[in-house]
């Protein structure tokens, strides 16, 4: 499932204290790419089930949260690791790509 993101609250709770590895989309409705993308992330989010949490952010309804982690074009997916962004993906990207970044994210945790 990804979590839909309504502010500092659930960010702090889904995304910087999980114990598992974050994916978090900044994205925007107007943004094609965005809406591209989102399918996308949906079936990755079925697949690692359990192993790697996924978190949209609309950059609209939660500019604070996007300025605080320099997200300047869309959409943006950063993997956060305890707490932390520790790879930043600007653009749409293929799920093969996506797929082997999350394997060495939750590689790495091990």
């Amino acid at each position: 499932m990804v979590q839909a993101i309504d502010g500092e609250e659930s960010f702090q709770t889904a995304v910087l204290q999980s114990d598992t590895p974050v994916l978090v989309d900044f994205w925007a409705q107007w943004c094609a790419p965005c809406l591209a993308a989102a399918p996308v992330i949906e079936e990755l989010a079925k697949e690692y089930d359990g192993k790697v949490g996924f978190a949209k952010v609309n950059v609209e309804d939660n500019s604070m949260i996007a300025a605080k982690y320099g997200i300047a074009a869309i959409p943006t997916m950063l993997i956060f690791k305890n707490g932390e962004p520790v790879q930043q993906l600007v653009g749409l990207k293929p799920k093969k790509e996506l797929k082997k970044i999350l394997d060495a994210a939750l590689g790495e945790q091990q």
